[in-house]
């Protein structure tokens, strides 16, 4: 099965350069729609509701404390299975969303229902690592 950075490095190699930000908001727009699509999980990571959107921690962990990522910065974490299917989602989520800003994809997240539905309860301004589930993310997504 392919991993969070598989989806990550893909995304890199079409669009060069990010911000670690906007990348996050690819990787999870490419979960969402792929589990729409194709009624299966892109990759197993988990994605949290943070304060600036949708996060993958597992991603995070690896691109922590850099403003850009490139292709390199997962290189040693690439397990390189993506299916057709799989990358047939993937390049659908960037020629939508992909010359948004990472503000823009930020406050778009923020008036979606899955990440409202795992930050119920939270002041705005307070740190949460709730789950965004795959479920949420179908529910809400397949209503488009």
């Amino acid at each position: 099965m392919a991993n969070v950075f598989d989806v990550a490095d893909h995304i890199l190699k079409k669009k060069g350069e990010l911000t670690a930000m906007k990348l996050q908001k690819l990787v999870y727009y490419s979960q969402a729609w792929h589990s729409v699509w194709e009624e299966e999980v892109l990759f197993p990571e988990r994605i949290e509701a943070w304060l600036n959107g949708p996060v993958c921690p597992v991603l995070y962990a690896e691109h922590r404390g850099k403003f850009k990522v490139d292709k390199e910065t997962f290189k040693n974490k690439l397990e390189g299975n993506l299916t057709s299917s799989q990358l047939e989602s993937i390049d659908s989520v960037i020629n939508y969303y992909g010359d948004k800003t990472s503000q823009w994809l930020s406050d778009l997240t923020h008036q979606e229902q899955p990440w409202q539905q795992a930050r119920k309860g939270l002041a705005q301004n307070e740190r949460g690592t709730r789950e965004i589930t795959v479920t949420s993310m179908q529910e809400f997504y397949e209503g488009l």
